[in-house]
């Protein structure tokens, strides 16, 4: 089975307020990208990596990361304006294969056990998201900033990437998405639109997504707790 990941790091990261965007900075040593990249390496799964990159740092990324890391077998394609006109630009760059995950270029602490997991989960169902139970209580508010009422928290997940797809499947979701100029908040809701269920599986409060300075901050911590 062909399995090809796309990793999405052609945000710009305004938040963060630094000169570089938070997939370069600088986490451990090395920039968080290459954590990403060298878990996905890692866990031998996958045929073609390709990273979506900012056309303004495709230079950066392939003389910083790409060559000075040795990531040979990577291929940078360029993003668009929105994640998912970057991930559908990953999604036609590739190679036509068996299944697509789809993954979160600043998730950079993903286990290993959640990439495999989901791989599985994926092979058996054909779409598949890494995800964990919300902890907070959650409430629906009004217009005015009033309690409307308190939702039960106990089907309730906080989703993450990777999320896999089946590679005709997910082709199929973001055309359908692009006729429509319909923009979902991930990319399983596009799966979703076509009726397809979506498995979740268990993923980690360690995966969390770098937005912040404190997400920098505490992606340092857990990396020491490793």
């Amino acid at each position: 089975m062909k399995i090809a990941a796309v990793i999405v790091a052609a945000g710009l990261g305004k938040r963060m307020n630094y000169l570089k965007p938070k997939q370069f900075l600088a986490l451990a040593g090395k920039p968080v990208l290459w954590h990403t990249l060298q878990r996905f390496i890692k866990s031998g799964l996958f045929n073609e990596i390709i990273v979506v990159i900012h056309r303004d740092f495709r230079q950066y990324c392939q003389q910083n990361i790409i060559k000075k890391y040795k990531f040979n077998h990577v291929t940078l394609v360029v993003g668009g304006k929105e994640r998912q006109d970057s991930v559908y630009h990953g999604l036609k760059g590739i190679q036509p294969c068996d299944l697509v995950c789809i993954h979160d270029g600043v998730r950079c602490l993903v286990p290993l056990q959640v990439i495999q997991d989901t791989v599985a989960a994926a092979k058996k169902y054909g779409a598949a998201i890494a995800a964990v139970p919300v902890k907070d209580t959650i409430k629906a508010g009004n217009d005015k900033a009033f309690v409307n009422k308190t939702i039960d928290r106990y089907n309730l997940w906080s989703i993450q990437t990777p999320q896999i797809f089946d590679y005709k499947l997910i082709m199929k979701a973001y055309k359908q998405a692009c006729q429509q100029k319909f923009y979902g908040t991930d990319d399983a809701m596009l799966i979703e639109r076509l009726g397809k269920k979506v498995k979740i599986v268990p993923g980690s409060y360690d995966n969390l997504k770098i937005t912040t300075p404190i997400d920098l901050f505490l992606a340092e911590k857990l990396l020491r707790k490793d």
